[in-house]
């Protein structure tokens, strides 16, 4: 079923016109290990299980990339100029080779080693161009509950405190209603 869902995810993604271009914008920075993530798929997978004719808009688009050799917060700003002056979205990028220091984590290794880190596993779910072209899917917790409706704290590195603040703050429950809190 794994693989259906990866299937399901990619196709949802090709269909939607704003996210392939948001895509295709990132693929043709060069980065190292980067994908776009959190609520770039998350919430387009929970619009489409809720329903939604039209996908909820993203208040930012998370690029994230790991690359040790240039871990200043300056480049992340010109990168998001430069894509920004490309189009009118709602970028935000971050390298996670320095995120750890802001986290207060211990170093990560790579892009889905700094996701295995956030709050909720369905957030730690990005999208990227592969070489080959295609569409491949950095999920280090899987997808799959992403198709059960729910809300799972990463109860192995972050607080339940911290996960509910979460939840409130950015209201998902009354956004998608069918959603469930797994502690």
């Amino acid at each position: 079923m794994k693989d259906d869902y990866s299937l399901i995810v990619k196709d949802w993604l090709i269909q939607d016109e704003g996210r392939s271009t948001a895509i295709a914008l990132a693929a043709d920075l060069g980065l190292k290990d980067w994908c776009l993530a959190a609520g770039f798929v998350r919430n387009l997978v929970w619009d489409k299980l809720h329903g939604y004719e039209e996908a909820t808009p993203l208040n930012d688009i998370d690029l994230i990339y790991y690359d040790e050799s240039y871990c200043s917060e300056i480049i992340d700003r010109t990168i998001e100029k430069e894509l920004k002056e490309k189009t009118d979205l709602p970028w935000s990028v971050k390298n996670q080779a320095r995120m750890h220091m802001r986290n207060d984590d211990a170093p990560y290794h790579s892009t889905s080693d700094a996701m295995s880190y956030w709050v909720e596993v369905e957030t730690a779910v990005g999208v990227r161009l592969a070489a080959n072209g295609l569409f491949e899917l950095v999920a280090p917790f899987g997808i799959e509950s992403l198709f059960e409706y729910t809300v799972t704290i990463n109860d192995k590195r972050r607080k339940y405190d911290d996960f509910i603040i979460r939840i409130q703050s950015k209201r998902w429950l009354q956004h998608w209603p069918m959603l469930k809190i797994i502690r």
